[in-house]
């Protein structure tokens, strides 16, 4: 193994010394968390975790464990995102299957399933959900373990991520889950609905930024989920503009949105026709979800 800093390498490659070469290392190169993501791939080449790593901090690696993490460490140079690496992320305490098909899961998402839940409570046990642009399945398989008897319809354009989400329902026990490949709405057979709530994490990066995004995302993370138009509410837009047709009377539209745009996206909910719209705040306190009340009649009948 080569040290980026030139120091000479140690006598023999232990877990303590491997961990603070890589550790070094990331720093070296401007990787975020390089500690963290250090412990986490060797815990991961180990089949171990962390904790482990520092009980056995003196063990000595084999040939073929040194290899694996070498391996990894090459790849996380290259600022492959360390989800795509382990091949899972956790989500709202459930681990879920991620590779550069989907977007990597992020903590702020779980403030659209917190809000989704809260806004159906007077019909827990028969909800009727959709949500679009689906990816790895994390919100609507999230919804349907936590509302075991309820009905969740997911749609994406993309069949490469819906091969992705209908995996993690499986492993996952999601089997109130229906899948289909679309554009948004179109996706779904005619007729279907009306749904209780309809919950999307589109994509809403103005174009002109995705190239200004880390490597991380800009060149692993699917563009297609990235790229929100000019303005980062083209999907927005249409989401907002059609969901009406597709939600009962009293129903609940929820997006999740970026950084500065939850008031022009409220201002959409508004001129929609939508009421009591509300913007909610992530972990981080920034306004990350915009949802409303659809107020309107005359929904289709259920599927």
């Amino acid at each position: 193994m080569t040290d980026s800093s030139h120091a000479p390498p140690p006598a023999t490659w232990t877990i303590e010394a491997v961990v603070r070469w890589a550790s070094d290392d990331f720093r070296a190169r401007g990787i975020d968390r390089p500690r963290l993501d250090a412990e986490v791939l060797l815990a991961h080449a180990l089949g171990t975790n962390r904790t482990q790593l520092v009980i056995d901090a003196k063990r000595p690696l084999e040939p073929d464990e040194l290899a694996r993490f070498r391996e990894l460490v090459k790849r996380r140079r290259g600022r492959e995102p360390v989800a795509y690496l382990l091949g899972v992320r956790e989500f709202y305490g459930r681990i879920f299957r991620v590779d550069k098909r989907v977007l990597i899961p992020r903590p702020d998402t779980e403030t659209l399933v917190d809000v989704a839940l809260a806004r159906t409570e007077g019909c827990s046990l028969s909800m009727r959900a959709l949500d679009l642009c689906t990816g790895s399945g994390c919100v609507a398989i999230t919804l349907s373990r936590q509302r075991p008897t309820a009905c969740i319809s997911a749609t994406d354009l993309s069949d490469d991520a819906l091969a992705v989400a209908r995996e993690n329902a499986l492993r996952l026990g999601a089997y109130n889950v229906s899948f289909a490949r679309g554009d948004l709405f179109a996706a779904l057979p005619a007729g279907c609905g009306p749904f209780d709530v309809i919950v999307s994490n589109p994509p809403y990066i103005p174009a002109a930024e995705v190239e200004t995004l880390d490597r991380d995302i800009k060149e692993f993370e699917p563009r297609l989920a990235l790229d929100g138009g000019p303005d980062g509410l083209t999907v927005v837009r249409r989401i907002v503009t059609d969901a009406p047709s597709r939600l009962a009377p009293g129903g609940t539209l929820a997006i999740e949105v970026a950084a500065g745009e939850a008031a022009e996206a409220a201002r959409l909910f508004e001129a929609r026709g939508f009421k009591n719209v509300t913007v909610t705040r992530d972990y981080g306190r920034i306004e990350r979800v915009v949802d409303g009340t659809w107020p309107g009649s005359g929904a289709p009948p259920a599927c």
